[in-house]
């Protein structure tokens, strides 16, 4: 069930205007759609702002070209578009860009999503005390096991999943679930009631995928069923589909097992581009 959120200028701030009734039908989809992911119901935008474009070791396209000031600014344009739903991670050095854009924006307003390497219990706990200190904030939205491989990770990573588990009990993590890098791992991941929401990579070629879309599909469609938050990425196959963003976009918008997505823009340009296409890519 959607909502639809438009933002209004008021003494130069974004105001959030009132939704409109859950029932209101729409024939278009949009980049700010509120969409209540999964079993937690976490209020986020349907576009997310990736920050892990070539990402990897503390650092990403994102972070290298735009800087702290540059990527900060980036969130608050979206922001004010609508784009509530922030993706980071460890890994892509982007917390303290996040951080940045918070001095602005009410920490509420957002949905913020990270992702940690921690396999045992001490270094998720490690983890979540670091990234909420990084990120400045008592919460986390969405926290994931980063770039999972192995058919077998709910063995390998119990330790962490259980700190997670306990996490979400205390409301220091609103959900929690995985970023797949394999299809075994995904297999496992629909199966796994742990997992809450799943972050896929997903796109109409299988750049930069786990299998050939119609497989991935299928499995998605496992976990859709089950109950879990679906988020896509790769939607632009890390930059092998940019020249064929309304295909793909069009592909993503047209999948029942989607949620939402994500896309690292690195302008206000390219944002802006993304959010206009995304109406036309749903009719």
């Amino acid at each position: 069930m959607l909502h639809r959120r438009h933002f209004l200028k008021a003494a130069g701030a974004a105001v959030l205007a009132p939704s409109l009734p859950a029932d209101t039908p729409s024939k278009q989809r949009h980049a700010n759609d509120v969409i209540l992911l999964g079993p937690d119901k976490v209020a986020l935008s349907r576009l997310a702002l990736g920050t892990g474009t070539k990402g990897g070791r503390g650092s990403s396209a994102q972070t290298r070209q735009l800087g702290l000031r540059g990527l900060s600014d980036l969130y608050w344009y979206g922001y004010d578009q609508g784009v509530t739903f922030w993706d980071s991670a460890d890994s892509y050095g982007s917390h303290p860009h996040l951080k940045e854009a918070l001095k602005r924006i009410p920490r509420e307003k957002v949905a913020i999503m990270t992702k940690t390497r921690a396999k045992t219990a001490a270094e998720m706990r490690a983890d979540l005390d670091r990234f909420r200190q990084e990120l400045g904030t008592d919460f986390l939205d969405i926290v994931l096991l980063h770039a999972v491989r192995e058919a077998d990770w709910p063995e390998q990573r119990k330790g962490a999943m259980e700190v997670l588990a306990e996490a979400r009990e205390k409301k220091m993590v609103r959900t929690h679930g995985l970023s797949c890098h394999s299809l075994e791992a995904l297999k496992t991941a629909a199966r796994t009631p742990w997992v809450r929401v799943d972050l896929a990579r997903i796109n109409p070629v299988g750049a930069m995928m786990d299998s050939d879309p119609d497989t991935v599909i299928a499995v998605l469609r496992q976990m859709k069923a089950a109950g879990k938050g679906i988020i896509g990425m790769k939607i632009l196959g890390e930059g092998a589909l940019r020249d064929r963003a309304p295909e793909a976009l069009k592909f993503a918008m047209s999948l029942d097992c989607v949620d939402c997505f994500t896309i690292g823009a690195e302008s206000r340009q390219e944002l802006a581009d993304l959010i206009t296409r995304i109406p036309v890519a749903s009719v």
